[in-house]
């Protein structure tokens, strides 16, 4: 892809966002796509610094949403193709009650069917796939429940396991430090909070690409 079709795909609000820069490839090196809402925009810069000169990290061109949405884009996120590891993750977008306290954006029966039709066509990329547990919130959170995460995770869980998927635990690794990591009332995360999850997400996509 060349840098003038990036840029025609990055919405231009986020066009001077360092996670959405181009990035240009390196034939010498396995090229890693990143898809996610904005908790995986916020780890995307930390995450290609920890991979310099292992991968070529790239992201889709913009905030991927709920798992119906990335259904209706995934062509335009996956791009040119020929990815060596896919990370992925869908489920802070899904569980939002912002219409009626009691209507989830994307209610779960229908996120385990769009999981499983987002990991059909993933999977024939050839790609290695992780999955991300997506990530606690905390209570008193506007528009969303702590106990929709747990349950939609083990919905995802369930899939990912059937299908072989590696999972990279990002619920777990973040839970025991919420009030460190996120501001009050806030499902996303400090620059610091950013860091800790880049590190366990190049880890895993180092042990991928092993």
């Amino acid at each position: 892809m060349t840098e003038a079709e990036w840029w025609a795909l990055v919405p231009a609000p986020f066009r001077d966002r360092p996670e959405l820069a181009y990035v240009r490839d390196d034939p010498a090196l396995p090229r890693v796509l990143l898809l996610g809402d904005s908790i995986s925009m916020s780890y995307t810069a930390p995450v290609r610094r920890r991979l310099a000169g292992a991968a070529t990290v790239h992201r889709a061109p913009d905030n991927c949403r709920s798992t119906r949405h990335s259904l209706t884009d995934l062509d335009r996120y996956l791009g040119d193709g020929g990815w060596r590891v896919i990370h992925c993750n869908w489920g802070i977008h899904d569980i939002t009650r912002r219409d009626s306290p009691d209507v989830r954006q994307v209610e779960v029966e229908e996120y385990g069917r769009n999981l499983e039709a987002l990991f059909e066509r993933l999977e024939a990329t050839g790609a290695r796939l992780i999955w991300a547990t997506t990530t606690p919130v905390q209570e008193g959170t506007p528009d969303r429940m702590p106990a929709d995460v747990v349950r939609y995770n083990g919905v995802a869980r369930g899939i990912v396991s059937a299908r072989g998927i590696a999972v990279d635990d990002l619920y777990s690794l973040t839970l025991p430090r919420m009030t460190a990591l996120q501001p009050p009332r806030n499902v996303h995360f400090t620059a610091a909070g950013a860091e800790v999850l880049a590190e366990q997400v190049a880890r895993s996509i180092r042990e991928a690409l092993d």
